[in-house]
């Protein structure tokens, strides 16, 4: 990757601790994400990946730091977070189900704006959101309401809700459970054309999707960053087969069946 030019803000992690009640849930994990980059996060199930993001995000309180371009995260509100162009997604699709999807991505585009433009009448649909209809694959089902689109199409318009924000960090927790082989294939092309611009972390269980997609890979296990490096390298650690992956000369599943993480 060297000479390329990458777009957007990186992630630094250093010393990043939460624990609870006397359990260290993420132990003093280090991240290094580059701009651009379409990050996995695995590891088995309790490992300390939705918590890491959690601590990324504001959710729970964290010691040590995470710097997100010139910014400290720690210690900040979710809110300032947020308006610093840090945005997350859920397992479960969380977007207004009456409302269109051409409403739904309008709503987040004046998401930033004061109450007396949020009043005034739109007289077209903003740039931001053409472009991230277009992005998403929804530019046909604008007019649709969220609530009757498949699965897959209202993770897709979550995310197009972050795009309008303009955000430039998306965290995305789990984004293909429940998807369809096709809807598979199309959100890894939409977490591509969408890391072209910004950075994407994505926490996953699903080893095929993670090895079609991922840039880079970090196991983590019990709170702590097993292994880093491309899907080949992370695949040939000892270390990774061992604890998560599994003998690598037996065939693996599609996706490893896990319990959702606490």
């Amino acid at each position: 990757m060297s000479g390329e030019v990458l777009k957007g803000e990186g992630l630094t992690v250093r010393d990043l601790r939460v624990t609870f009640d006397g359990f260290t849930a993420v132990d003093g994990v280090d991240l290094d994400i580059r701009p651009g980059d379409l990050r996995f996060l695995i590891g088995p199930n309790g490992a300390g990946k939705t918590t890491l993001v959690d601590a990324v995000t504001g959710l729970v309180k964290a010691t040590g730091s995470v710097r997100f371009g010139g910014d400290e995260l720690l210690g900040k509100p979710v809110h300032r977070i947020a308006r610093l162009g840090i945005g997350r997604t859920f397992q479960t699709a969380t977007v207004f189900e009456e409302l269109t999807v051409l409403q739904n991505l309008d709503i987040a585009a004046g998401a930033g704006r004061g109450p007396l433009t949020m009043l005034r009448r739109r007289t077209g649909v903003p740039e931001s959101v053409t472009k991230a209809l277009e992005t998403t694959g929804l530019t046909e089902l604008r007019d649709r309401p969220a609530g009757v689109l498949a699965h897959g199409q209202k993770q897709w318009l979550e995310i197009g809700m972050l795009l309008v924000q303009d955000v430039q960090l998306l965290l995305l927790d789990e984004p293909v459970a429940g998807m369809s082989h096709e809807e598979r294939e199309a959100t890894g092309e939409l977490l591509q054309r969408v890391s072209a611009e910004r950075t994407v972390v994505v926490i996953e269980h699903d080893m095929d999707f993670m090895r079609s997609f991922a840039r880079s890979v970090s196991v983590l296990h019990a709170g702590k960053v097993l292994s880093e490096g491309t899907v080949a390298e992370v695949q040939a650690d000892a270390k990774v087969q061992e604890v998560y992956l599994g003998r690598v000369s037996e065939p693996e599943p599609a996706a490893v069946p896990v319990a959702e993480e606490a």
